[in-house]
């Protein structure tokens, strides 16, 4: 999914620079594999994990904007279960079409236009405030303002704790 995003978006993969972002909409395994084809990494802040509960990933060029969500077709495990041979377990089915089948038979490419602010999520390095609430630093313009009070996201109420 990570080279056929490189290609759809004129990319080499891994990238070590921060032109490439992921949006991935699953975590576990599959976000690991993402960025481990992609060079996108949480500690980079060039993946992002939007859990949808789906194995499915947005690319986004970011210079650019353009943007490429893959997602396997949705008859995918049908057709590996149909294709079995007698006596393969199922996981070496997959495996065995996950390595052999050509892209077009795995995967749909749909160019997207992301619906957020991307600079905004991207933000600017070194932006720290402390929070007129509880004190604690927020980065990344994360806080939330309230004309010339700034609170973090737990104080403004988006918090997901007690």
């Amino acid at each position: 999914m990570g080279l056929l995003a490189g290609q759809a978006l004129g990319m080499t993969v891994p990238r070590t620079d921060k032109k490439l972002m992921v949006l991935a909409e699953t975590d576990g395994c599959f976000a690991d594999g993402l960025s481990v084809v992609t060079g996108c990494w949480l500690g980079r802040r060039t993946l992002r994990l939007l859990d949808h509960g789906k194995v499915a990933a947005t690319f986004v060029e970011v210079r650019t904007g353009q943007a490429v969500r893959i997602a396997p077709h949705t008859d995918l495990r049908t057709r590996v279960r149909a294709g079995r041979v007698d006596g393969e377990k199922r996981w070496d089915a997959y495996m065995n079409a996950y390595q052999t089948w050509n892209d077009q038979e795995l995967f749909t490419v749909t160019p997207v236009r992301l619906t957020f602010d991307l600079a905004a999520v991207i933000s600017v390095n070194g932006k720290r405030v402390l929070c007129n609430a509880c004190g604690e630093e927020i980065i990344n313009e994360r806080e939330v303002r309230h004309g010339e009070v700034v609170l973090c996201r737990d104080c403004a109420g988006e918090r997901y704790w007690q």
